[in-house]
């Protein structure tokens, strides 16, 4: 077979790679969206807040250091230790739930039975402030998250294409991890929903809130817990996306990169975040590689969008979003 049918297949193998990248961060949105009727603007700035919080507990940073140190005037940076990755991602995931719990208390809680433009100016709010306090907390630098994910070719698959083919694919170890841990996040929130109590209070909630309240559900509880789902949804996003391209403030950017994922999918379906991000992922890698050349490349910055468009002209509530039908 000629190289360039391989190369495509490569290039349609990374693409599912990267739109498993792009489903995380999705996910978040439709755990919100679909429990509260929130389009939680904010959710690539969790992304980006997770990432340097980790970032600042596994190399023993103090937070607030340049505030505590111009107010005091001491030179305090770091408390002198270096946590292992794992005990740091058990206590980035607690700093989020206790997010979670504060942005249910101090904020959206005194704004229910509002309009949704005002919920989501209320998270526009939201991802400014994080943003800042982020900054604050753990500095503007640009930091490298290391949590032990292998990176780099895949020197086995290379290899036995190479020989099946005689050409060898190159598949980022990372993106692999990704895939795996993703899929395996996946299936842990859909068994939630639909086989645990809490998971079922949730989809009541998301179905009616009227009458979840009325069989003793409790909508307090229950936002809570989807807030905290979503931080640590995030905190995956950030770990991936953190340790691929280094924790910046640029990060928290990929949460543009999944509305398109939201448009295809559906704002209410978790499988259809995660379909909704393979073809956003193959379809930008095959028409950057297909049809790029003939219009001077950069495809991959558009490409999404105007696949967004498109179906939200001929299918405006995504391929597993369900279809809102009003009587007048």
């Amino acid at each position: 077979m000629p190289e360039q049918f391989f190369w495509g297949v490569e290039v349609v193998l990374n693409g599912l790679m990267a739109g498993v990248l792009y489903a995380l961060v999705a996910l978040g949105f439709v755990l919100i969206f679909k429990a509260s009727g929130i389009f939680n603007y904010s959710q690539g700035v969790l992304a980006l807040f997770a990432a340097l919080t980790l970032v600042g507990i596994m190399d023993g940073q103090v937070p607030f250091a340049h505030l505590i140190n111009a107010a005091l005037g001491t030179e305090i940076h770091h408390f002198g230790w270096h946590l292992p990755a794992l005990l740091a991602i058990l206590l980035t995931a607690l700093v989020m739930v206790a997010l979670a719990w504060a942005v249910q208390r101090f904020i959206f809680r005194h704004l229910v039975g509002q309009e949704p433009i005002i919920l989501f100016m209320a998270t526009i709010g939201l991802a400014y402030f994080l943003e800042g306090l982020g900054d604050i907390m753990w500095g503007a630098d640009i930091k490298n998250l290391d949590v032990g994910l292998p990176q780099g070719i895949n020197a086995t698959i290379d290899e036995v294409t190479y020989e099946w083919f005689g050409y060898g694919f190159f598949i980022d170890n990372l993106d692999i991890s990704a895939t795996l841990i993703a899929a395996a996040l996946v299936t842990l929130l859909i068994l939630f929903a639909q086989y645990t109590k809490q998971g079922r209070a949730m989809r009541a909630v998301a179905d009616d809130h009227q009458a979840a309240l009325s069989v003793g559900v409790s909508l307090n509880f229950i936002w809570i817990m989807v807030w905290s789902l979503a931080g640590v949804v995030a905190l995956v996003a950030g770990i991936m996306w953190g340790t691929k391209m280094g924790v910046q403030f640029s990060l928290s950017l990929i949460a543009l990169k999944a509305l398109p994922v939201l448009m295809l999918g559906g704002f209410t379906s978790i499988p259809g975040a995660i379909v909704g991000g393979l073809i956003i992922g193959v379809g930008e890698k095959l028409f950057e590689f297909l049809i790029g050349p003939m219009v001077g490349g950069a495809t991959e910055n558009w490409f999404a969008y105007v696949l967004a468009l498109v179906f939200l002209v001929f299918r405006p509530q995504g391929l597993f979003g369900e279809k809102i039908i009003e009587r007048v």
